[in-house]
């Protein structure tokens, strides 16, 4: 288990009481879905959508564009994130699956919450600083303001309970700043505080090159990552690739605490395998890494295998998956356009 900050399963809260519980996360459609959003995130979002509260998954189109995306290329990495959902075991009538674009509500609430939110916690957002670098004054204005909209997306549903990764728990700590302050200006208790949902062996899942850092789809190398549209053999040489250090797995959990590479392919067995660390450790403690990789192989192609094979069969039928798409909407426009009216009506402006 890494250092991840731990919350309950999603429930009514006490500061939530008065709220219906309900689920919301979304990731973007750039490149490829790969093994850290899976694990991360879909998987979680397919267990979560059985639990009996409502879940709002969203493709979030109008983050992706914060910095210049080719048009064609967006357009199939939405229907291919879309395809991965359901592929993963997401079903549409249990869930609301929508691109971000088609419910103008979000970005309407933005707007109210730019005139909200701070320039000062803006200014500490660490992801900004990260995908800005050195040029700040050349990074979109979109890239600057998009914790806003994030809480926008998150807020404008009355959500209780955002599943994320840890990077992302800063976002959610401003969406929460966002609402006291929208419910403390006007003195209302309208907007719900919400709560991140932390939790998994593999909630951060690490690059297969280096174990510092965050497996991601724009790493340059793409022997650092498993993406879902892998075939079973890319995968396997992958994960046989895949960085490590000369010794062998420790006995204990406790001796990957300086070994990142070896933490984190224990992390990605004990996730894939609905399992937990000491686990893991108690069957491949002191083995080699020859005799463990190839094990790890095996359960990542039968877990990804069937996900692969369904993505390339929906995307055969890119009109169904809009029409998917368009029926998520359409159900979260229902929860959003009420929300968005009151917000206006609260701020006193007239529509």
């Amino acid at each position: 288990m890494t250092d991840a900050v731990q919350t309950q399963s999603p429930q009514a809260d006490a500061p939530n009481a008065g709220f219906t519980p309900r689920v919301f996360s979304g990731i973007q459609p750039t490149n490829h879905l790969q093994l850290g959003n899976y694990l991360g995130a879909v998987k979680r979002f397919v267990e979560m959508q059985d639990s009996g509260i409502e879940t709002l998954y969203c493709i979030v189109d109008l983050h992706a564009i914060t910095v210049w995306q080719d048009p064609a290329d967006l357009s199939r990495a939405t229907r291919e994130l879309a395809a991965g959902y359901i592929a993963s075991g997401l079903d549409p009538a249990k869930s609301m699956l929508f691109n971000q674009a088609r419910v103008p509500e979000h970005t309407q609430l933005a707007w109210l919450f730019n005139c909200v939110a701070r320039m000062g916690w803006l200014n500490r957002m660490t992801q900004f600083k990260d995908k800005a670098g050195k040029n700040r004054e050349n990074a979109s204005v979109g890239l600057f303001a998009y914790p806003n909209l994030m809480a926008a997306d998150i807020l404008l549903y009355h959500t209780t309970h955002v599943p994320v990764g840890e990077d992302q728990k800063q976002h959610i700590e401003l969406a929460r700043d966002i609402a006291i302050k929208f419910n403390n200006d006007f003195g209302v208790d309208f907007f719900p505080v919400p709560e991140p949902v932390i939790e998994g062996a593999a909630t951060r899942v690490m690059s297969l090159r280096d174990g510092s850092k965050k497996m991601s789809k724009s790493d340059p190398s793409d022997m650092s990552r498993i993406n879902l549209t892998d075939d079973a053999d890319t995968i396997a040489k992958k994960f046989r690739k895949a960085k490590t250090d000369p010794e062998p797995l420790p006995d204990t959990a406790d001796g990957l605490t300086d070994r990142p590479e070896a933490r984190n392919l224990v992390n990605i067995y004990a996730a894939l395998s609905d399992s937990t660390v000491d686990a893991v450790m108690g069957e491949y403690g002191g083995k080699a890494f020859s005799e463990f990789k190839p094990k790890l192989a095996d359960l990542a192609v039968a877990t990804l295998g069937p996900i692969s094979a369904e993505m390339d069969r929906l995307m055969q039928d890119p009109a169904e998956i809009d029409r998917i798409l368009e029926d998520g909407a359409s159900r979260a426009r229902a929860i959003a356009a009420p929300i968005l009216k009151r917000s206006y009506d609260i701020m006193g402006i007239l529509i």
